[in-house]
């Protein structure tokens, strides 16, 4: 109870809570940031809480592949939450738990943070274990690019995250370059059984399809594309063959290295809610391969408005509720039954084409008796008054004019008139 207590009182006051960085990792870092109490957008739109009551991806392994992630936040110090990890961007035997300028941590976040008690923030698959894999010291700049990642460390990572065992990878990256080691790396990581997820970019610039991105335009990687909370694409988010889904992306909330939370933009943070959701499905559904976990969440995601397969939306919403509830099968549709019509009666018919004729005809008739009875009732009215007038022409009497007056007329006046004029 007392644990308890202490982790609430640090999310509420971040400031109680230090990361710990090995001595001379980073440079001059930012304090902890406010924490947050509202339930975010993005887990209202995906129903969070909904979701926890089908599966919160225990048992599975997401990697976060970024620029570490910091163990010592209040919402990812429980045990077991966060594992040691491994940093392949300085040199040395580092763990990966530590995190200079939040990015890899708000990514984690948004997969893995455990609820606390009067903060709405959580995440997706809250009883997931993040495996930290730190490949660079870097944060989405004002522009939305990203310093540039070492292709051979980010291959690198992907290696030893297949081989620790992970059923998902984030790669919350995005380049043009289509780097043979990464390829190698992402090959590899198929091969091994991994769902790999990567965000598609956030350099789009107007509204047709540009280069393909990597490591999201590899065979077997699910692209995710970002929107905000009315379900639009963000204008950063790339368009193009990459795209498989999209997440949210625009002003979402996630935990910040030392404590408390920050809103992000973009689709590095689209990117974790689609891995969260591929853990929820690893996790309920543990039989499917890493294919059919990614089937399955394409199948089952929420149109958007680029209608099904469009470039910059892909199959849609990602929808983990869907995701872990929907009875799919793998079967082809069935074909529709064909439908006979009966074939009418030929007599039917006959007496069907008389009766339309005579009720046309008995309209006809009705409606020129029922003319010719106002135009008798008329003639009949002109008559009489034409010989009461003996068939004189009446002429309207007009009223006699009146002179004119060059006064305004009294009740015009807004008080009485003088006494000479009552």
């Amino acid at each position: 109870m007392a644990a308890a207590a202490f982790a609430v009182a640090a999310i509420v006051n971040p400031g109680q809570a230090a990361a710990a960085p090995p001595a001379g990792a980073c440079g001059p870092v930012d304090p902890a940031s406010p924490a947050v109490t509202e339930l975010p957008w993005a887990q209202r739109t995906l129903d969070a809480g909904r979701v926890r009551e089908h599966g919160t991806g225990a048992g599975v392994v997401v990697a976060v592949i970024d620029s570490g992630v910091d163990a010592d936040h209040p919402q990812l110090r429980a045990p077991g939450t966060v594992l040691r990890g491994q940093d392949f961007f300085l040199v040395g035997d580092l763990p990966g738990s530590f995190d200079c300028v939040s990015h890899g941590t708000a990514v984690a976040s948004i997969i893995a943070a455990r609820p606390a008690d009067g903060v709405g923030f959580a995440g997706l698959a809250p009883d997931a274990t993040i495996l930290p894999v730190r490949v660079s010291d870097r944060d989405v700049a004002a522009d939305g690019d990203g310093q540039a990642i070492d292709p051979e460390v980010l291959a690198r990572g992907i290696w030893y995250a297949a081989d620790q065992g992970a059923d998902v990878i984030n790669l919350s990256v995005a380049g043009g370059l289509d780097n043979r080691f990464v390829r190698d790396a992402i090959r590899h990581a198929r091969a091994e059984d991994v769902v790999v997820v990567a965000a598609v970019g956030n350099a789009q610039q107007g509204t047709a399809p540009g280069p393909v991105t990597y490591p999201a335009g590899y065979d077997g990687v699910l692209g995710a594309g970002a929107v905000d909370m009315a379900g639009t694409r963000l204008p950063s988010s790339q368009i193009g063959p990459q795209v498989d889904l999209v997440a949210p992306g625009g002003g979402v909330l996630a935990a910040a290295r030392a404590g408390g939370h920050q809103y992000r933009d973009g689709t590095s943070f689209a990117a974790p809610f689609v891995s969260a959701t591929a853990a929820l499905v690893r996790s309920a559904y543990p039989e499917l391969s890493a294919d059919e976990v990614a089937a399955r969440i394409l199948a089952t995601a929420t149109p958007a408005p680029g209608g099904r397969d469009s470039a910059a939306y892909g199959a849609g919403l990602v929808n983990p509720y869907r995701a872990l509830t929907d009875g799919l099968v793998d079967a082809a549709p069935a074909s529709v039954p064909r439908v006979d019509r009966p074939v009418p009666d030929a007599a039917h018919l006959r007496l069907a084409e008389w009766w339309e004729g005579t009720t046309s005809a008995s309209r006809l008739v009705a409606v020129l008796t029922a003319a010719a009875a106002v135009l008798g009732v008329v003639a009949a009215v002109v008559v009489v008054r034409g010989r009461r007038a003996h068939w004189h022409p009446r002429r309207a009497v007009l009223p006699p004019v009146e002179p004119p007056r060059d006064d305004l007329p009294d009740e015009l006046f807004l008080v009485p008139p003088p006494p000479a004029e009552r």
